[in-house]
């Protein structure tokens, strides 16, 4: 489902989409206060959000659905500015990703397909730029160490899985570096996410970060 105020990025988005044997869009909403009600009423596998909309925000959109429905869509921001502070307010609220609007055709429906298969998109830089935004020097300081809050139940290796996932590396890349089986790093990154209260990389990404137990820059 696509959920943008601009008719003109819908309609784009729409002719991407459904260029793709294997992809359907279902609906479309104009304004956050109408993804809630559609997404019950069709059940999308994926939501595109964009994050600035009249009415209700993307972000709070996606705590909505996040929040009332027992098997939500996975919700993918859509967004003109990688460095938009809503950005990173629509990843703390559970989106699994965001993407440029201006991103190739072929970008968009990988990062589509990427989200819909129960991963995270993310861009490390990124990610770490709006975190560093966020999470000013003294505010920093002023936080409990990170081994007094969920990040200190972390086993050590699930701490240096923490670490590698919030470079953007796959479970793959993982498993090379830590000279690993895929499987065990799957089994680390679940026991990650777990002891994070983390819904999936994105989240524990930015548990990372705001814990100080991965530093931005």
């Amino acid at each position: 489902m696509i959920a943008d105020d601009e008719r003109l990025v819908r309609t784009g988005l729409r002719v991407v989409i459904e260029a793709e044997p294997d992809l359907t869009v279902v609906g479309e909403a104009a304004d956050g206060a109408e993804v809630v009600p559609l997404v019950r009423e069709l059940r999308p596998d994926v939501v595109l959000m964009d994050v600035r909309m009249p009415g209700i925000d993307g972000i709070r959109a996606t705590e909505q659905l996040l929040a009332g429905m027992a098997e939500p869509p996975r919700i993918l921001v859509v967004t003109t500015f990688e460095h938009d502070d809503h950005v990173y307010d629509a990843l703390r609220a559970g989106a699994a990703g965001f993407l440029l609007k201006r991103a190739r055709a072929e970008e968009m429906v990988q990062a589509v397909r990427l989200i819909a298969r129960g991963d995270s998109l993310l861009f490390p830089a990124a990610v770490r730029e709006l975190a560093l935004r966020h999470t000013a020097p003294a505010a920093r300081a002023d936080r409990p160490a990170p081994e007094r809050g969920p990040i200190g139940r972390l086993t050590e290796r699930e701490g240096q899985v923490l670490r590698l996932m919030a470079t953007g590396l796959s479970n793959g890349e993982i498993a090379a570096r830590l000279v690993l089986s895929q499987e065990t790093v799957k089994t680390h990154v679940g026991g990650v996410l777990a002891k994070l209260g983390a819904r999936d990389r994105t989240q524990a990404v930015i548990a990372a970060y705001e814990s100080g137990f991965v530093l931005p820059g």
